[in-house]
């Protein structure tokens, strides 16, 4: 369970994530439509993906407290913007979603069982 700190912490970086998005013109505004194939998904455009599934369910579970035990949104910036070669504009944006993993990983590892040690 996230102690309404963490919980407060989270949101805030989701915030800066928000922020930075705006910041570096990655917001869509409008966000498009999901394909007729499906939902958003990281196929469909990264920053759609970010913006329009990612941001609204990582709110929504630091605010029920039904955070997931591993997040790799840092990884997945990482590969989006280091594919055809770096993008300065994203850098703090990556590093803000990794700070979000680590966040929630600090979050899970408090949930999990203590091993008993052997005697």
């Amino acid at each position: 369970m996230a102690t309404e700190a963490e919980r407060t912490a989270i949101l805030a970086r989701l915030d800066e994530v928000e922020t930075e998005m705006k910041r570096a013109g990655l917001w869509l505004e409008p966000l498009p439509d999901p394909p007729a194939t499906g939902p958003l998904d990281p196929a469909t455009g990264f920053e759609a993906w970010l913006q329009g599934v990612f941001l609204p369910n990582a709110r929504r579970a630091a605010e029920t407290d039904s955070l997931p035990p591993r997040s790799q949104v840092g990884v997945m910036a990482m590969r989006q913007y280091d594919h055809d070669g770096a993008m300065p504009e994203a850098l703090l944006l990556v590093s803000l979603l990794h700070d979000v993993d680590r966040m929630i990983e600090m979050v899970a590892r408090k949930k999990r069982p203590r091993k008993k040690a052997r005697r």
